[in-house]
């Protein structure tokens, strides 16, 4: 579920534009006049916004923003602006610049967006980058990861509801095999975990507890310091359950020394208007702290004013 707060009557797009446009007028930018509009429209009016504002001012809103706002508050905000495939090519081809093992992000994308979706990042990833998604993550990870990544983000997973219960016994025996034996790259693991429907992972992972006792994800932490067990159970995770992926993310992102702002920026402007308010009942439940008290006790301005309004807690 959406956490997104779009008003009842919403203004048209040029309405929003004129605002907008006052915003960036006079000695000082109204933060909160933009906040007012832009954290409360859904994809398809920001689209239109962006639309408008190019015909209207002969200008891309985009360098509008960049050009009135610093720090990570332009970058909240310029995200977010984004189409949701542009934004995804944009956070992905930014991961594959400073890739290093322990970097999920193009995992996350890859395993939390639908096929179509996932279909419509290459698209705009070829666009942005002149470059395909697959050939920028072949060229900057290494060896297993590189195997598995550009497999991840080459997929076009079925996305239907029917389950082999056969095959995913067959395929919990293989997996449980291969994990016993510590052959985690083996190319059978890849291969299930890269091209099943999730509907079908769901179903052998069920077995494979069932039969064998453990979660798969408990099997896979043998070694708490390999970062290629971590990709794998960050796949399985977001595979089959995002919102506790994405739980543990901002967990991690907020409560360790000093807030990890781009992580938090990412995982806020993907999920808000998909299924934040899931991981925000998550994050309650595993820290039993509201999410929003979190947020707000680190950071501040207009950044934690943008960060409240997409997780639902901001002035509509």
């Amino acid at each position: 579920m959406s956490t997104l707060q779009v008003p009842s009557s919403v203004p048209s797009a040029s309405e929003d534009c004129e605002q907008l446009k006052k915003a960036f007028q006079g000695w000082g930018t109204n933060e909160d006049l933009i906040i007012s509009i832009l954290a409360h429209r859904n994809a398809a009016q920001r689209k239109r916004i962006r639309e408008t504002y190019a015909e209207t001012y002969k200008e891309d809103l985009l360098k509008a923003l960049d050009k009135e706002l610093t720090s990570d508050f332009e970058r909240i905000v310029m995200v977010w602006t984004l189409d949701p495939a542009e934004r995804d090519a944009l956070l992905a081809n930014e991961s594959t610049k400073k890739w290093t093992a322990s970097n999920q992000v193009i995992m996350e994308i890859a395993c939390t967006r639908s096929s179509h979706e996932l279909f419509l990042v290459r698209q705009a990833y070829h666009a942005r980058f002149k470059r395909s998604i697959e050939e920028d993550v072949a060229h900057h990870t290494t060896g297993d990861f590189r195997k598995i990544l550009v497999l991840l983000v080459s997929s076009y997973r079925y996305e239907g509801p029917e389950v082999n219960l056969t095959l995913a016994k067959h395929e919990a025996k293989i997996l449980h095999e291969k994990i016993k034996d510590k052959a985690y790259n083996d190319e059978e693991i890849v291969r299930i975990l890269t091209t099943r429907s999730k509907a079908q992972l769901n179903a052998t992972f069920n077995h494979y507890k069932d039969a064998f006792g453990n979660a798969i994800n408990k099997d896979l932490k043998t070694d708490p310091k390999n970062e290629f067990l971590a990709l794998l159970r960050g796949t399985v995770k977001c595979l089959t359950f995002p919102q506790k992926y994405f739980e543990k993310l901002l967990r991690l992102t907020i409560n360790k020394m000093g807030t990890d702002e781009w992580a938090l920026t990412r995982v806020v402007t993907t999920r808000a208007e998909v299924d934040m308010q899931q991981i925000k009942e998550e994050y309650q439940r595993r820290n039993s702290v509201p999410l929003d008290h979190a947020i707000s006790k680190d950071t501040h301005g207009d950044y934690e004013a943008m960060l409240l309004a997409l997780i639902g807690h901001g002035k509509s």
